[in-house]
């Protein structure tokens, strides 16, 4: 049965589009368990009907026009419930609805099952026979796989908007609608509205939208200077290195031309254009057709074949794209829309255009969410829910605050909004006089305010708005821009820049973290699993010559000085505590003994992994001061990658799980009369802020955009009412009721407007 069902799935991978891909599935189930009909239905959610649109067995005629009520029939049933529903005569049940026609009324027989992705119900497979029968555990069981590996297949052609292409089938066209929502992950608050700009990763056949052509015959005329190209380029490079090869390896590049030519691949391309799509688009799908054919394949070496037509496919592609793709024009307010966007390409909108981001991929702890929070820029990750492509040029509302994006909304909708940006930009007027007062509780309780930097420019910045010093410099950014370990005093140039802006407030530095989601091009480290794996301290102390040369470089810029406090990352046990320690006091011993005029800094400790939350007290008594990484001790107590789209909406700073890790290692440090202070995430959040103040964190560190509205939190609060309303949460079980408690309190403290969003 496995065998079977991979044929399937490969068959249906290899279909040029999703019509004829679902017609497939439905003749193979019917044919693999000897059913008389099989049938898709997925559901229109403009409508709220479900629609047939692959049949074997049912009236052909009828595909997507029988058109069912969600809440009616069997199928209702089986979307309700979400589970497979298993009837020896359907006809019996109360819920059974005849469509006349169909030909439902020759079966008795039925079993249904769900297509659902990511919890979304996407539409009903069923099976039907005509005597009656209940279907046994392994057709259900078959049943149910299949439609788990057609979700995604549905799911990713609703999102490239592949669905209008199925008969009768009716998706929305975001022209048509007024106020159209797209949900997604909230990651940078705020509030953006402007004009969609969609950005497409080059030279990517995966992320090549479809569109049908407006000139297809200059459609063909691009496609046939691509070819021709890139036929150049192959008959160069193989002619530069016809001596520097064997002739058996030389030859593939004639196996290149041959596929090249234009009897082969570019008349399969050429037929596809001339059905109506663009160049692109029907590059995509021949190509793919053809990889997922020789995928397919038991022999090994026919199976690497599927690598030369993916090259072949990229490279037509760049050509493709030098010649249709037009520069990127950018609204004045743009809000950038894409699959994955990266720091490329936001660094490529010009300076004061940007006013919010949409991305369907990523998670609000990915670096390009870091990034946009640094730049206060309102954005969506991981958004679904319509085509990315259908975005562009359309007036868009990013909501920031609840994950939503507008498209096309009502004029009612932009003025409720455009009065939130307005109040939002009178209180950024009021924050701007809070830059030299301190963090300061109305009933005298004073935090520190830290921020986080990657690099010494920064400075600058982090100091206009008041920081009280570094909570947390990253120090593997100067590693990340070289293309080999920094020498010692290439490390004390940018070290000793950092101290001296700050001095003499204090300045946190983490020793090296490379590893997850980190590398570096001169030192790669590929693993299975690598945020389980060798990372931050685990590889520092593996090579103590960087380790070492690092300490050195830190002790040293730090003369006369004096603010230099280093930081220990990933540190999981005392065991590892101890040689770091050991190793630092190495490298002070040597630059004494060197006659360098150096003073002993403070030393701390990062708690981001579990074993460190019940180990705090134990670290706290061997170093200066701790500090908990927010965003992987969230990671690694929920057991959630944050990067992962799709369990990012488990990642949650207020699950009573972390909440209660937080307050313990803060009773663990201060029970050895330790400052406690915490960066990540969390302690740029205005909403957990009251929450960390009241466990009694020493000091918050953070990015410098948010510092203000952190600040101006802390001075309109009380401690008082800040431990009651941690005393409150410290009894809920639940996040989502923890967030709304918290949302609750801080309005009707008069605090709202620092967490306002439009509700609807």
């Amino acid at each position: 049965m496995l065998k079977t069902l991979r044929r399937i799935v490969q068959e249906v991978n290899a279909a040029p589009d999703l019509k004829q891909a679902l017609q497939i599935m439905v003749r193979r189930v019917r044919r693999t368990l000897l059913t008389d009909a099989c049938s898709i239905y997925l559901i229109d959610s403009r409508r709220a009907e479900f629609i047939l649109v692959a049949t074997e067995g049912l009236n052909k005629k009828l595909i997507g026009k029988v058109r069912l009520n969600i809440s009616k029939g069997l199928l209702g049933l089986v979307g309700r419930r979400e589970e497979p529903i298993n009837l020896s005569n359907a006809r019996l049940h109360p819920a059974f609805y005849f469509y006349p026609g169909a030909g439902e009324d020759e079966y008795s027989a039925f079993l249904g099952v769900p297509i659902i992705h990511r919890r979304r119900l996407l539409g009903i497979l069923t099976i039907q026979q005509r005597e009656e029968r209940r279907f046994d555990q392994a057709e259900e069981a078959f049943l149910v796989t299949i439609a788990t590996q057609l979700a995604p297949v549905i799911s990713e052609a609703e999102s490239q908007g592949a669905l209008t292409d199925l008969t009768g089938f009716s998706q929305p066209e975001l022209s048509e609608l007024e106020d159209a929502n797209i949900s997604g992950i909230p990651s940078v608050s705020g509030i953006g509205i402007g004009i969609a700009v969609v950005v497409y990763p080059p030279a990517d056949l995966n992320a090549v939208p479809d569109r049908y052509a407006e000139d297809i015959e200059q459609e063909i005329l691009s496609f046939e200077h691509a070819l021709l190209a890139t036929r150049n380029e192959i008959t160069h490079l193989s002619l530069r290195l016809k001596d520097s090869l064997p002739k058996e390896e030389a030859s593939i590049f004639d196996v290149y031309l041959r596929m090249l030519d234009s009897q082969s691949l570019g008349a399969e391309v050429i037929s596809k254009i001339r059905e109506g799509l663009w160049a692109q688009s029907a590059l995509r799908q021949v190509i793919k057709k053809h990889v997922q054919h020789f995928e397919s394949l038991e022999d090994e070496y026919l199976r690497e074949r599927a690598i030369d037509f993916k090259d072949l496919g990229r490279r037509v592609l760049v050509y493709l794209q030098a010649e249709q793709t037009d520069a990127v024009e950018y609204a004045e307010k743009t809000i950038l829309v894409g699959e994955e966007i990266t720091a490329a390409d936001l660094a490529k909108v010009p300076e004061g255009c940007l006013v919010g981001m949409v991305s369907a991929g990523g998670s609000s702890s990915s670096h390009v969410a870091i990034l946009a929070k640094a730049l206060g820029v309102p954005t969506v990750m991981g958004a679904t829910g319509m085509s990315i492509g259908q975005l562009a040029g359309k007036s868009v509302i990013v909501d920031g605050y609840y994950g939503q994006v507008y498209v096309s909304p009502t004029q009612q909708l932009l003025t409720e909004f455009a009065q939130i940006v307005a109040e939002e930009q009178q209180l950024n007027t009021k924050l701007i006089e809070l830059r030299n007062k301190p963090a300061e509780t109305i009933d005298g309780h004073r935090v520190s305010l830290l921020v986080n930097m990657g690099l010494a420019v920064d400075a600058s910045l982090s100091l206009s708005v008041g920081a009280e010093g570094v909570g947390l410099y990253r120090t593997e950014v100067p590693f990340m821009v070289r293309d080999c370990f920094p020498t010692e005093d290439e490390q004390y140039v940018v070290y000793r820049q950092l101290l001296q802006a700050f001095a003499p407030r204090p300045v946190i530095m983490r020793t090296l973290d490379i590893g997850g989601d980190k590398s570096l091009p001169y030192f790669p480290v590929e693993e299975a699993n690598p945020f389980l794996g060798w990372r931050g301290i685990r590889v520092t102390l593996d090579h103590p010559e960087v380790f070492l040369v690092q300490i050195r470089a830190m002790l040293r810029a730090n003369q006369e000085l004096n603010n230099l406090k280093i930081m220990l990352p990933m540190v999981s046990g005392v065991g590892e505590l101890d040689e770091a320690l050991l190793l630092i006091r190495q490298a002070y011993q040597e630059l004494t003994e060197e006659n360098e005029s150096i003073s002993y800094p403070q030393i701390g400790v990062m708690i981001e992994v579990p074993s460190a939350v019940y180990q705090a007290k134990d670290f706290a008594k061997r170093v200066d001061f701790l500090s908990i990484g927010s965003n992987d001790l969230t990671q690694y107590l929920l057991a959630v990658d944050r990067n992962n789209t799709r369990v990012a909406g488990l990642y949650d700073p207020l699950h009573p799980a972390l909440l209660q890790a937080l307050n313990q290692v803060v009773v663990a440090g201060h029970s050895e009369n330790k400052p406690i202070g915490i960066c990540g995430e969390m302690a740029s959040d205005p909403i957990t802020v009251i929450l960390l103040l009241a466990m009694g964190f020493d000091s918050l560190s953070m990015n410098s955009k948010s510092l203000p509205k952190v600040k101006w939190v802390i001075r309109n609060f009380t401690l008082e009412h800040a431990k009651r309303l941690l005393a409150e949460v410290l009894q809920m079980d639940d996040p989502n009721l923890i967030r709304f408690h918290l949302e609750k309190f801080l309005t009707e403290a008069g605090l709202g407007n620092i967490i306002r969003a439009v509700k609807r």
